[in-house]
């Protein structure tokens, strides 16, 4: 029997490295399970739309109901309006199909983060602003303390979580409050979690790859930006394990 169709489905970006970086995650997933149809789909910004690819799915004679014929894993690193609602909603349109849940949080990707940071040359007495991408749902919000809280069981940092969007507090003001601790302001002393803030503000790019929000990271004041998450070979076995868990799911309800 076939697996099930997996549609790799990313938020979409203008950009052309973020582009490519997201496909080679694609193709990176592809080779870790050979004869996998891994297909391509966006939320927003890039075709091909996933209403579109769900749309365009082989018949499922089963009709979902003990084997499902395709799932969706979202390229996304927390849960959010594009999960909550827009996978959510195209899933629903086409029986047979499961949602996956998104990459993250995931201690892996924390030790990523880590590795990025290390890259960076951060070091102890610096602090961390961890920057995601933000959103509306409360939920996503609870995923990113939950990656904070898993970055700080690796480093002695003060990391303080913040987001691009929808969320508070926003990149720039997350940098200001760690300037203002380091500077012995208000926000210093227990809650800087004793930690001696006399090095420089560092942005932990909690990001997938280069577009629109990692750009505007490098106008958010800080000293240092890390690189995004991509390319990393982690990324592509979160996405299988996270393809997996929704099909043992899915039989379980069955």
């Amino acid at each position: 029997m076939n697996s099930p169709i997996m549609i790799a489905c990313a938020h979409g970006t203008s950009n052309a490295q973020g582009a490519a970086e997201v496909n080679a995650l694609r193709d990176a997933i592809a080779a870790l399970r050979p004869g996998l149809d891994v297909r391509e789909a966006y939320v927003d910004v890039q075709q091909p739309d996933l209403v579109d690819v769900m749309a365009g799915l082989p018949a499922d004679p089963d009709g979902g109901a003990a084997v499902a014929s395709a799932v969706v894993v979202p390229l996304l690193l927390s849960v959010g309006y594009h999960v909550k609602v827009d996978i959510a909603r195209a899933v629903k349109s086409r029986p047979g199909s499961v949602a996956a849940a998104p990459l993250g949080p995931d201690p892996r990707l924390a030790a990523l983060l880590d590795q990025r940071l290390r890259e960076a040359g951060v070091t102890d007495n610096d602090a961390v602003v961890l920057a995601a991408a933000g959103s509306s749902n409360p939920n996503a919000a609870v995923s990113v303390e939950e990656l904070a809280d898993q970055l700080r069981a690796l480093r002695s940092n003060r990391v303080l979580p913040a987001y691009g969007a929808s969320a508070k507090p926003s990149v720039p003001e997350a940098v200001a409050i760690l300037r203002e601790e380091a500077a012995g302001g208000a926000g210093a002393g227990e809650s800087a979690g004793g930690v001696d803030l006399g090095g420089r503000v560092v942005i932990a790019s909690y990001l997938l790859a280069p577009g629109f929000f990692h750009d505007q990271l490098a106008k958010a004041g800080a000293d240092l930006v890390t690189a995004p998450l991509l390319p990393s070979p982690v990324l592509a076995e979160i996405a299988l394990e996270r393809y997996d868990a929704a099909l043992a799911a899915h039989a379980a309800r069955a």
